[in-house]
């Protein structure tokens, strides 16, 4: 894909880039020197880069970049998006993506789904499965749909909060014909569910998690789950057992180790060598980690690539406009941003009083001049306005924020 790359970027110059982007020509110069020649160069970044239409072009224009100039396969250097919260990276790895088997083998690719057909002795389909946003759509597809959405099982999320289109989300939730919760708190989903499931926190179980350092790292019970709160473990196993399913995992803990020896098979090329007993030595092992005696890599394309040959496919990416830019009636573009007291949606972060404290509202931020041309003041409440709703919310004076952006 080099030449196809090669062929795309040829007419991004600095001065070209310059005018879009509005970063100095001579500073994009420096930048791009500093990027290539440095011993190592490391990208860390937020979700921001993922959540908009053009999400994937900007993953790949970036990986495109680490790999044009050699940033890859060597200490220092590499791409690390920094997560929202922990264990997103496992729950990838053991195959939480809709297209996606463990060890992110794809679902239509025949030599995979076979194998996962006689891993698990059972008839699996091979279209992949829906997003998030594809399965509020589908909820409110018509009757003549075969794939209309009438149920769902949500575990450990809150689309009823974190949904890009909250009065669209809200709709479809509202409009199944059973929902069913399970989670540590009454969260606005759980809110609209016909059936809330009590899960157990963090502390209240054992299990691992796998960060984006590539580190599986156990997590042992520090305290008893409160009133009839079971863990997610259990909770599942119990519900498979009423459908005729034969899922009975034996040992402590609901069984959680064989669950991860399960799981160890079923990504046996990343991390084969980890078994539960070795955490519970180690506490953590760094993978690809194939045998008990491998200690792990820490590094990882260092000298060749997950493919057929070896080598590397480039992407190219192509600037995608915005699907939706600022006009006369809705002249901001709106950006989403993190928040050091709250974590996501707050269902957790809400109910701890001293954060709660610090932080007790929700908060828009604008830049300064935007808001003396606009005639608000640092505190007011104003109305937030898009094409899909409006919320009324206390502003923040925020001089980082560019101009044009809330």
């Amino acid at each position: 894909g080099f030449n196809a790359l090669r062929d795309l970027v040829r007419d991004f110059t600095p001065k070209a880039v310059s005018e879009i982007c509005g970063i100095r020509e001579k500073d994009l110069y420096e930048a791009a020197r500093l990027f290539a020649t440095s011993p190592a160069t490391l990208s860390m970044y937020c979700q921001g880069l993922n959540q908009s239409a053009s999400g994937t072009a900007k993953n790949a224009a970036l990986v495109n970049l680490h790999l044009a100039t050699g940033q890859i396969g060597k200490p220092g250097s590499g791409l690390h998006p920094l997560r929202g919260q922990n264990n997103v990276q496992g729950a990838s790895d053991a195959g939480l993506i809709p297209m996606m088997f463990p060890n992110y083998q794809r679902v239509d690719h025949d030599a995979a789904h076979e194998w996962f057909e006689n891993f698990w002795d059972t008839k699996l389909d091979k279209r992949p499965g829906y997003t998030v946003v594809e399965i509020m759509h589908k909820i409110t597809a018509p009757d003549s749909d075969p794939d209309k959405i009438r149920g769902m099982y949500v575990e450990g999320e809150n689309p009823a909060m974190s949904d890009p289109d909250l009065n669209h989300a809200r709709h479809a939730l509202a409009s199944l014909e059973h929902l069913v919760v399970q989670d540590i708190f009454m969260t606005e989903t759980a809110l609209l569910a016909d059936v809330v499931l009590p899960a157990s926190a963090w502390p209240e179980k054992v299990g691992t998690a796998s960060n984006t350092d590539r580190m599986v790292q156990l997590g042992k019970k520090a305290v008893e789950p409160p009133g009839d709160a079971k863990p997610d473990l259990w909770i599942i196993q119990e519900i498979a057992k009423r459908m005729g399913l034969n899922w009975n995992y034996q040992g402590p803990d609901a069984g959680v180790a064989q669950v991860y020896d399960e799981m160890r098979q079923a990504m046996h090329a990343a991390i084969k060598g980890i078994t539960w007993e070795r955490l519970e030595k180690e506490s953590s092992v760094t993978y690809p980690c194939l045998s008990l005696e491998d200690p792990g890599r820490p590094i990882v394309f260092d000298d060749h690539f997950a493919t057929i040959d070896g080598k590397v496919k480039l992407v190219p990416a192509d600037i995608i406009p915005a699907n939706e830019r600022p006009d006369t009636e809705y002249p901001f573009v709106l950006i989403t941003g993190r928040q050091l007291e709250h974590w996501h949606t707050g269902s957790m972060t809400r109910r701890a009083t001293v954060l709660d404290a610090i932080e007790p509202m929700a908060t828009v931020s604008m830049n300064g001049e935007d808001m003396t041309a606009l005639g608000v003041s640092a505190g007011d409440v104003i109305t937030v306005e898009s094409r899909r709703g409006q919320v009324g919310i206390h502003v923040r004076r925020d001089d980082g924020t560019p101009r044009g952006a809330v």
